[in-house]
């Protein structure tokens, strides 16, 4: 009996919409609607490259060395993206999450992240994905179930996928106006206005050959306080992506350093983030989670357009 890489399937459905997710970091593999591909995600027979549909606890992006302090401690990670020399994308992506319920629409996950090196808490997680008429709504829950407060962050890797066969001819509009600048080894090194350079995207147009892998804050909000990101293919669909108030960082990365060639910049990586990149160090977005405390953060995907 040959196991599956990614682990056991989950598949429901609403009207012409099919989600498929994974034992493996509860992760979304597959987003179809009728015909199309929503995301850009991998096969049943492949194991997930490039964080693809991964969610990220207890922080997204990466943590400069893998170190940071913490209540007077200095703490250190196992390198998990070494060629850097940092750790990348959380504990949780490699995990093996639970079914907690699944319904005709929806599933649900549990995980219990346990302490390691470099991590010494407990914390209860639990991931919520549903479909309705407009599209996929993903909730993720993180609860402190240690006894004391313990550092904190999350996100989500969905590749956006419009059915063009790269990501050049599409349009997109990202609502940051501000981005944050990094180093070599992708740690960012302040803040800067889009006016005038290339990561300006806050009106629709062509992507076209910019390499971008970089988050933007000062997100602007619409009515229902959500941000919206939206991949168009100028001759057919478009999808948005949305994050509710709980995430003020969105990274757009546009697949230039993936490392399998025929896969790069065949969908947009857009990442929604509760804090900055190396925000363990920085502080910046950075939840301090109390003993008790439930922290809870909506994004989603809009495929009914």
């Amino acid at each position: 009996m040959t196991a599956v890489p990614s682990g056991s399937q989950y598949e429901f459905r609403h009207g012409e919409q099919v989600v498929v997710i994974t034992e493996v970091g509860a992760g979304l593999r597959s987003y179809t609607a009728g015909t199309r591909q929503v995301i850009d995600g991998y096969s049943l027979d492949e194991m997930c490259t490039g964080a693809r549909g991964h969610s990220m606890i207890p922080w997204p992006n990466r943590i400069r060395g893998g170190s940071y302090g913490w209540a007077g401690s200095r703490l250190q990670l196992d390198l998990t993206e070494p060629e850097f020399r940092g750790a990348i994308h959380g504990l949780t992506r490699w995990a093996s999450w639970h079914c907690l319920e699944r319904r005709t629409d929806s599933a649900s996950f549990g995980h219990t992240l346990f302490p390691r090196p470099g991590w010494p808490w407990v914390v209860e997680c639990r991931i919520d994905y549903a479909l309705d008429d407009r599209g996929l709504s993903v909730s993720t829950t993180a609860t402190n179930l240690g006894p004391t407060a313990c550092p904190y962050g999350t996100g989500a890797h969905p590749y956006l996928s419009v059915g063009t066969e790269t990501i050049d001819v599409a349009h997109v509009q990202v609502p940051g106006s501000v981005y944050l600048p990094v180093d070599d080894v992708g740690i960012p090194t302040g803040r800067q206005s889009v006016e005038g350079t290339k990561y300006d995207l806050r009106a629709p147009q062509p992507l076209g050959d910019r390499h971008i892998d970089v988050a933007y804050t000062e997100l602007r909000t619409d009515e229902d306080g959500r941000a919206r990101v939206r991949l168009v293919n100028p001759d057919g669909p478009a999808v948005v992506l949305w994050a509710d108030g709980m995430y003020p960082y969105l990274e757009i990365f546009t697949g230039d350093t993936l490392p399998e060639a025929g896969r790069r910049r065949t969908g947009l990586g857009v990442e929604p983030m509760t804090c900055a990149p190396d925000g363990f160090n920085s502080g910046d977005g950075l939840i301090t989670l109390q003993v008790g405390q439930a922290h809870h953060a909506r994004w989603g995907i809009d495929a009914c357009l």
